[in-house]
């Protein structure tokens, strides 16, 4: 049993770092032909990818409701900020979200053990305050985390070894947009794979397991405590690492950035990809990233004032979440699925139904078909 389990962790792990290498080729010819404009939206969609693939193994895979995710990327976030305040930054960038994910993590383990007899309404509750408070810490303390105002990230020198690598490969001068966009992307990628295998180990099992049946799981010795404490961690480690990511692609760690829409947001995001995927909250978080650009571009093009088109967005994106609850309740990604499982099982279906009805048409009148099929 534990050489199949093994087997089969392999051959997961293989074909998600296979996936991967394929996803930086793309990212790669991506970043390098688009402008410095759309490499900035990049970095937004993967800050807000790695936030909602944290959430989707918290809501998706363990069951958990979070409102409070804007809070652990604030977290991460003001990390990342005070890291780079003055001079050369104590480590480089991807040290610097190391620390970020592990300030979070530390956060989301006190939460989540707080928490960890709490579910459904109560548990949403809970995490709601969080991201009410969290935002108010910054006030409080505004004379080492600059109050309303903030904190400015000062990003350093892209490292002269960085330029030199990327124009080998790409040919071409790295901007600094392209470099923050590489940086978010490679995140995303690397913490992608890390909860795609999570989620196909013993671990993840015992999430479903939890999520599915709270009895059956505590009858099979399953920890439920445990189990939502360990989820929440995975979730806010994540949210720490999109925080980093944030500081890094807006310059800026500020207690507006971080209100209670953004939590809103990254729950959207993972119901209209769809709860439990991966890929479900990447294409959520690209919706939410480039469709208000998407609205706003043809509301001018039809003739609307800059203002009646920017007004025009948030419009289509709630008639687009609702055509999407009610036409696609699983998501997006979840409803394409259950569309191909239903092909998949009629086909083999249909097929014993054609054999069934051509042996019917072959059988005489009155003949006795053997268990082999045989007319005798």
């Amino acid at each position: 049993m534990k050489q199949r389990l093994a087997r089969v962790w392999d051959a997961s792990a293989g074909r998600h770092l296979l996936l991967a290498l394929l996803g930086l080729v793309v990212v790669v010819l991506v970043v390098e032909s688009v402008s410095d404009f759309r490499n900035v939206q990049l970095a937004s969609l993967a800050y807000l990818g790695i936030a909602a693939g944290g959430l989707t193994v918290l809501t998706g895979l363990n069951g958990q409701i979070s409102l409070g995710h804007g809070a652990l990327m604030a977290i991460g976030a003001y990390t990342a900020a005070l890291m780079l305040q003055d001079g050369e930054p104590p480590l480089p960038l991807l040290g610097i979200v190391v620390v970020s994910v592990l300030v979070a993590l530390a956060v989301g383990t006190l939460v989540g053990v707080a928490a960890a007899r709490l579910h459904g309404p109560y548990l949403a509750g809970a995490t709601l305050a969080l991201a009410v408070a969290v935002p108010g810490i910054a006030l409080r303390f505004g004379e080492t985390l600059g109050g309303e105002a903030g904190l400015r990230v000062r990003l350093p020198d892209i490292p002269e070894w960085v330029l030199d690598a990327m124009y080998f490969v790409t040919g071409s001068e790295l901007t600094r947009s392209s470099y923050v966009a590489y940086l978010a992307w490679l995140v995303l990628i690397v913490t992608y794979v890390l909860l795609a295998n999570l989620s196909r180990s013993r671990v993840g099992r015992r999430w479903r397991a939890v999520r599915d049946d709270e009895v059956a799981a505590e009858l099979a010795g399953i920890g439920l405590g445990r189990s939502r404490v360990s989820a929440f961690m995975v979730s806010a480690a994540a949210a720490g690492a999109a925080g980093a990511v944030m500081a890094f692609a807006v310059r800026l760690a500020a207690p507006s950035g971080f209100t209670l829409t953004l939590s809103l947001t990254l729950l959207a995001a993972v119901v209209l990809g769809g709860l439990g995927s991966l890929t479900g909250a990447l294409l959520g978080a690209a919706l939410l990233t480039f469709l208000p650009d998407v609205v706003a571009d043809a509301g001018r093009s039809a003739g609307l004032s800059d203002i009646r088109a920017a007004e025009l967005a948030p419009l289509v994106y709630g008639l687009v979440m609702i055509a999407v609850v009610l036409l696609a309740p699983a998501g997006l990604v979840g409803t394409v699925r259950s569309l191909q499982t239903r092909r998949t099982r009629r086909g083999p279906a249909a097929g014993d139904a054609a054999r069934r009805t051509t042996h019917t048409d072959a059988t005489p009148p009155g003949a006795v078909p053997t268990s082999k099929g045989d007319v005798r």
